[in-house]
């Protein structure tokens, strides 16, 4: 089974390119699985724009271009055995168990996600623990308009040392330019910056098997009755590579801009659809689109065209 990403290259880095070009500050992400490019090449990739990128946990960071900083966005409860990744810290007990370490530090602080982050008195407890206190950071919402989000911003900061640099997540370019100059600022971009044109990019799967079947017929782990003639269609995707059905059940596979039927759940490598006779049926070796957070998706292979 492969499960290929294709990436029209030329439009992909244009974008690329327009977007970092756009954000002074810019922290490209590259967390989980690099966003469906894979964490390390994706990592390459910012490296040639920026000097500094952010992993997800600090076991994330093996393979990462030994050139550039590495900042460890989830907080951690071990210290690692480099001081060389800055970590983050939202809670005090964090702070404890960074005992012995002496590495730098982004101390989180509390926003309306209510997730990480404590006060400002956090950065004088990690300094006080022999940590070098980086910036601070604050990490918005997803929902929520562009000038709640700058309003958020301006009355965390309000008490944080302007020789801090503010680290920031989920603001719009337009809207992290406006905020006050009293403070530096990071933005930290992934989804819009590797993702931004979702036209340069085709998740697909290939077909590994196709069987015709008659109406009222038994097939699959669960041996549902097919819901009439037509083929089955053995798809090399499933949960182990992170496909499952959309979140209303509808199915993930589109064959010639029709979206397929499946009998039945997506199970570990291979998903099983239904054709009904009249339809355009796959051929074995084919591939189908697949529709997925790429995100999500284990891709087995990356296609630059």
């Amino acid at each position: 089974m492969t499960i290929t990403l294709t990436v029209r290259t030329a439009s992909w880095r244009a974008n690329v390119a327009r977007v970092a070009n756009s954000v002074d500050g810019l922290v490209p992400v590259v967390k989980g699985n690099g966003y469906g490019f894979g964490r390390v090449a994706l990592a390459e990739m910012a490296a040639e724009f920026s000097d500094t990128v952010a992993v997800g946990t600090v076991h994330e960071l093996d393979g990462l271009p030994t050139d550039l900083h590495a900042v460890v966005l989830t907080p951690t409860l071990a210290a690692p055995t480099s001081t060389a990744p800055i970590l983050t810290v939202g809670h005090r007990t964090h702070v404890e168990c960074l005992a012995g370490w002496s590495g730098r530090v982004l101390v989180k602080l509390e926003s309306s996600m209510h997730r990480y982050g404590g006060g400002v008195e956090l950065i004088d407890l990690a300094r006080e623990r022999g940590l070098e206190v980086v910036g601070v950071s604050i990490h918005l919402p997803l929902v929520g308009s562009p000038s709640e989000h700058a309003d958020e911003v301006r009355a965390r900061i309000a008490a944080v040392d302007p020789r801090l640099p503010v680290w920031l997540s989920h603001l719009d370019p337009s809207t992290y330019a406006s905020l006050p100059a009293t403070h530096t600022y990071r933005l930290r971009l992934g989804t819009s910056l590797w993702h931004g044109d979702k036209s340069t990019l085709q998740l697909r799967a290939d077909v590994l098997d196709v069987r015709a079947i008659r109406d009222g017929q038994h097939a699959g782990y669960r041996q549902g009755p097919v819901a009439g003639d037509g083929h089955l269609v053995m798809i090399g995707a499933g949960t182990a590579s992170g496909v499952t059905a959309l979140a209303d059940g509808r199915s993930p596979f589109h064959y010639e801009r029709r979206r397929l039927l499946l009998h039945e759940p997506p199970h570990m490598h291979t998903s099983m659809a239904f054709v009904p006779d009249g339809d355009a049926v796959p051929d074995i070796g084919g591939s189908v689109d697949v529709q997925r957070p790429l995100t999500m998706t284990a891709v087995d292979a990356v296609e630059w065209i």
